[in-house]
């Protein structure tokens, strides 16, 4: 990436773990997103991998996105899940989100205001 540099945008993240993955350098990452993960982090104790934040239009339908995707709009992460952190990083999340889609490897959370409050499984 391109004129994308390392900033710290709390105590536990940096804007380039929000980036889009395609090298495009989009981050339009919502603060509020990324303010609610920080708390999550300091309450569960446990590092988080994100595994994808922000997407452009093209990565966003490389991967399988659908159209209006939060994460287009800045508003989701997806957070690597191992058997170990499992159930200690979706139970915080659970406390500070109230839209979480969890999959075998990885846990969805958005803040998009468009949408409903819902949990899902992939």
């Amino acid at each position: 990436m391109f004129g994308v540099e390392k900033m710290k945008l709390t105590a536990h993240f940096d804007n380039n773990e929000f980036t889009c993955k395609c090298g495009c350098g989009l981050n339009n990452i919502s603060r509020l997103l990324v303010e609610k993960l920080e708390r999550v982090r300091k309450a569960c104790g446990v590092k988080f991998v994100i595994t994808s934040g922000c997407r452009c239009a093209k990565h966003n339908a490389a991967v399988g996105g659908v159209a209006n995707s939060s994460h287009v709009k800045g508003y989701a992460a997806d957070i690597a899940l191992t058997d170990y952190n499992r159930v200690i990083i979706i139970q915080a999340l659970r406390k500070e989100f109230n839209r979480i889609g969890i999959a075998k490897n990885f846990v969805h959370v958005d803040v998009d205001p468009d949408l409903s409050i819902a949990e899902w499984r992939y």
